[in-house]
């Protein structure tokens, strides 16, 4: 079985869980999963079966789309409502429209995020939230993020009683994006702690939300032995790769791993990205650009060899 599985994860699991989960219910080991999700957000997750996990890494890179909440007056540890509150500012009027968009607006581009102690990033060969568990505090690299679009969807509901304000967003971001953190940093844009208080991933590695099963609805299909209906082809994970397809001599010095000019590609320049070759309509082998020699292309990835 190989293939591309887009799941609908159910708040209150984990990435792990799902993959753990889907083995049993495939009745297979070789899968994996392209983008994490926090255990409290629901969404897309694309579930990578058999030679599909060797674009696992393709799809991670890909954009995402997600939609929240922000809620201003209150900062957590963990950045979203799961956490303890550590800071708390009652708000006595609400911030226009015209305030929240202009804060939202100077996240947008590319920027520059502290990722939250609660998260999975390593420092010093330990992740964030082991420390953060042991009450520890660490210096957290900087890292950079790319927000395409960040835009409020909903009118703000200012809670008079909470001193709270908060609204509805979509964001379209990068690979390493915390749409926590750049909840938070919305708030001190605004000059006001602030978290993520509700989370959803609608889109991930050119999967949508409207393709996803949840795990419930995947074990079904496997009774019915109609999986074939809904998993996708590896293809997919490298659509947005420029494709050539080649004849059998080239297929036969490619399934060789071959080192070829662009010209043998039928290409008048270097490519800036990865090429996808393809064989018989199927994609065999990723090649990039050699990295010391000028006008050779190398294999980067051989996906199919047989």
């Amino acid at each position: 079985m190989d293939g591309i599985l887009p799941l609908w994860k159910e708040a209150g699991m984990t990435s792990h869980d799902c993959v753990f989960k889907l083995r049993k219910i495939l009745h297979t080991k070789k899968i994996g999963h392209g983008g994490t999700l926090d255990p409290d957000v629901s969404g897309v997750l694309p579930i990578c079966i058999g030679k599909g996990t060797k674009v696992i890494e393709y799809m991670v890179d890909s954009g995402k789309t997600y939609e929240g909440e922000i809620t201003l007056g209150f900062s957590t540890t963990t950045e979203d409502v799961s956490g303890e509150v550590v800071e708390q500012v009652l708000l006595s009027t609400p911030f226009s429209n015209a305030e929240i968009d202009a804060a939202m607006q100077t996240m947008t581009g590319s920027i520059t995020q502290i990722p939250p102690m609660f998260s999975a990033v390593k420092v010093n060969g330990k992740r964030l939230y082991e420390y953060a568990r042991n009450g520890e505090e660490v210096e957290r690299p900087k890292r950079t993020a790319m927000i395409y679009s960040f835009e409020r969807t909903s009118e703000p509901e200012f809670d008079e009683v909470k001193g709270t304000q908060s609204w509805r967003f979509k964001v379209v971001c990068g690979k390493g994006t915390y749409v926590r953190t750049l909840s938070v940093d919305t708030g001190l844009a605004l000059g006001v702690p602030a978290h993520m208080s509700q989370l959803t991933r609608t889109a991930s590695g050119g999967l949508t939300a409207e393709q996803s099963l949840t795990l419930d609805q995947v074990a079904e299909k496997m009774e019915q032995d109609a999986l074939s209906n809904i998993i996708l082809p590896i293809e997919i994970a490298i659509e947005r790769f420029q494709r050539i397809d080649l004849s059998d001599e080239l297929y036969q010095k490619v399934k060789n791993g071959v080192r070829l000019s662009p010209s043998e590609f039928g290409l008048n320049e270097m490519p800036q990205d990865l090429v996808a070759l393809f064989y018989q309509d199927q994609v065999v082998s990723l090649y990039m650009a050699h990295p010391t020699k000028d006008n050779v292309l190398k294999p980067s990835k051989v996906l199919r060899n047989n």
